[in-house]
């Protein structure tokens, strides 16, 4: 912590005038996240603070941040009945506070104001949140887009585009880095190919490719190694595989893990991560948590630390300890009850 108090003070003019670094420093980090879009503006010195990495480390590290989570959410449509029909289902980000329990929503990406590209991933990392690929919600073609949204200055900012088209990938967070492994191209032609993005400094770059493709596949972190579970090669369409291909952060190399995703269906959005490691299917968990009604249609669940979300399609939206614990329904506003495409949670 020491460290990242120094750099704060390395960056330029005192904070608060009359007041030693590390108190104003202090005192700064005890604001709460709603207030730093209006602190950002009182100066330079402030904006460049409020939107640095080393400032929102401290805020984590002195347990001062906040977590909250975020769903690729279709938008009810204010339609007369004869056009509901033909009214094109369109996406926002929601955002939801276990704390308070409020649900609120995350302003337009400029180049989509009508709403996000189809199945893009949303994934949560060092205090941002990241929009990536998906279908152009109008020629329904694959996008390689980027966009990346600072809580602080309350904008999206367009990242580097993906270095391949492609669509129903897996994405997961890991060491303030983004993974992206397998999907298909533009002629749906499984991909093993995999990358990483690293936010902080805007680039991609490729990891070794993996030993096949894996279309519709999921990625999780599980300690310092990504899993790459189930999907299915271009001849094998829609038999998702009970394999997974874990790559080891530390050394670089693929391994092959049988017997790793033991369901017939899309781990997509499905598959958590327990408190020993194991994997389970958000689906069966909360079948077994006697919720409600449960099929496997429309379910995406985020493993929240000590607590979980999860989306149930029409259902709703219930919250839990994780995958053994019960999942009590969470009361929400009739515009956030929309159907969820992707989910994920992060301090801020």
């Amino acid at each position: 912590m020491r460290n990242i108090k120094q750099r704060m003070m390395d960056i330029g003019d005192e904070l608060i005038p009359g007041l030693p670094e590390e108190i104003a420093l202090e005192c700064l980090t005890r604001s709460h996240f709603t207030t730093h879009r209006v602190a950002a503006r009182v100066s330079r010195r402030w904006h460049r603070l409020f939107l640095s990495r080393h400032f929102y480390n401290l805020r984590k590290l002195s347990g001062r941040t906040h977590k909250a989570v975020f769903a690729v959410q279709s938008l009810l449509q204010p339609v007369s009945d004869e056009a509901k029909s033909a009214a094109p289902i369109a996406f926002g980000v929601s955002a939801f506070d276990p704390a308070t329990g409020n649900w609120t929503r995350i302003k337009p990406i400029e180049k989509y104001p009508n709403g996000l590209p189809l199945f893009c991933r949303i994934i949560g990392v060092d205090g941002k949140l990241a929009v990536i690929g998906g279908w152009d919600p109008v020629s329904y073609r694959p996008v390689e887009d980027v966009f990346v949204y600072e809580f602080a200055a309350e904008k999206w900012r367009q990242g580097k585009g993906m270095p391949e088209k492609r669509s129903f990938f897996g994405a997961t967070e890991y060491g303030g880095e983004i993974f992206v492994a397998g999907g298909h191209d533009e002629g749906k032609n499984a991909a093993a190919s995999a990358w990483v993005y690293n936010i902080r400094n805007d680039e991609w770059r490729e990891l070794p490719a993996m030993s096949r493709g894996r279309d519709e596949c999921e990625a999780v972190a599980i300690g310092s190694e990504i899993w790459v579970v189930s999907g299915y090669e271009t001849e094998n369409q829609g038999n998702f595989e009970r394999t997974a291909e874990v790559y080891e952060t530390k050394t670089g190399k693929w391994r092959r893990v049988e017997s790793a995703w033991c369901e017939e269906r899309s781990p997509r959005n499905v598959v958590g991560v327990g408190r020993e490691g194991e994997l389970f299917n958000w689906a069966t968990a909360a079948a077994a948590a006697k919720t409600t009604a449960v099929t496997g249609e429309g379910i995406v669940g985020v493993n929240m630390e000590e607590k979980a979300i999860v989306f149930m399609g029409r259902n709703g939206v219930f919250m839990g300890e994780c995958q053994n614990g019960k999942l009590e329904r969470i009361e929400l506003p009739e515009e956030f009850s929309g159907f969820v495409q992707s989910a994920c949670y992060t301090h801020i």
